[in-house]
């Protein structure tokens, strides 16, 4: 019989400092009339002194606890982060130890699209039969990279973790998944490091990478609803990633999916990058929105570009 990859937990967390849109202003040539009406976001969380870890860390704690299993049953940890703590070892090992685990983990990276490329992964190897339990979590510290004189981006990224606990299920979990990748516009959104050793600091051409997401995540969406023989209808919610309210409200416009069928968490979370999807998952399973055997629509586009989408019941 064919398993299926199931999310049985989510959990998340968010540092205790908030940045509001007026404590920018204060900083930056800007209003926060301006940036709501041009992002949707009103305040965002940023770290002091935690680490990426340390966000991880708690937000898997929550999903385990809501999953009722203990860090021994888990197979493996994929860890989608931007920030990892270290260039090595990985971070998910750091959270692996830490949480008490003894499983194998690695680190993925893929930006904003991270936490969906991590599921996508996940689910490869729940399918083959490989592993059981599998704990995906994307956590970043973008404030880290983040040149906070910088308009553009310093109004849009902030810090957390989300995690789910996908496991093999023979009640349909995900139905379908789509990953995608073109290095070509390298220069519209990455860190302006030239080697290793830099940190570097967020540049984005905002009104190119506004186009690409838009059109990207359109199709794709159009694609995963033809692919599953579905409609707009068929979906529940949508969980995007949590990028800027207006791609999130054109893509859904495209798909004729009202936006009340959408979660929003952007208003208080900003662009948590690879966090997005599942803190705004666990907040919509938390406030009993997001109900068992909800169809929902995962998608995320990040530098790189890469994007992706997963359609999965809940």
């Amino acid at each position: 019989m064919k398993k299926f990859a199931r999310i049985i937990g989510t959990g998340s967390y968010l540092p205790s400092k908030i940045v509001t849109n007026l404590d920018l202003e204060k900083t930056l040539d800007t209003t926060d009339e301006w940036i709501t009406a041009r992002t949707g976001i009103k305040e965002r969380r940023i770290v002091t002194d935690e680490s990426t870890c340390d966000l991880a860390l708690e937000a898997s704690k929550n999903a385990l606890e809501m999953a009722e299993i203990s860090p021994s049953e888990i197979d493996l940890i994929i860890l989608a982060t931007t920030t990892p703590d270290k260039i090595f070892p990985a971070t998910a090992t750091m959270l692996q130890d830490r949480l008490g685990a003894s499983c194998p983990a690695f680190d993925l990276q893929a930006v904003c699209a991270g936490f969906v490329f991590a599921l996508t992964t996940a689910q490869q190897y729940i399918e083959n039969g490989s592993f059981k339990n599998i704990l995906v979590v994307g956590s970043e510290a973008m404030s880290k990279i983040v040149d906070w004189n910088d308009r553009s981006t310093a109004i849009l990224f902030a810090d957390g973790a989300g995690a789910v606990i996908v496991s093999s299920d023979n009640a349909t979990g995900i139905r379908h998944s789509k990953l995608y990748s073109d290095g070509s516009f390298l220069s519209s959104l990455h860190v302006n490091n030239n080697s290793i050793n830099e940190l570097g600091t967020i540049e984005m051409l905002g009104n190119e990478v506004f186009k690409i997401a838009v059109n990207r995540l359109s199709d794709l969406a159009e694609e995963t609803l033809k692919d599953c023989n579905m409609t707009s209808d068929d979906i529940t919610w949508m969980v995007p990633h949590q990028a800027n309210i207006r791609i999130i409200k054109a893509v859904a416009k495209r798909i004729n999916l009202p936006m009340s069928k959408v979660i929003q968490t952007l208003d208080t979370h900003g662009n948590t990058s690879a966090a997005s999807i599942p803190l705004a998952l666990d907040t919509g399973v938390r406030d009993g929105r997001i109900k068992k055997g909800d169809m929902l629509l995962f998608e995320g586009i990040g530098g790189g570009f890469s994007w992706g989408s997963v359609l999965t019941e809940y």
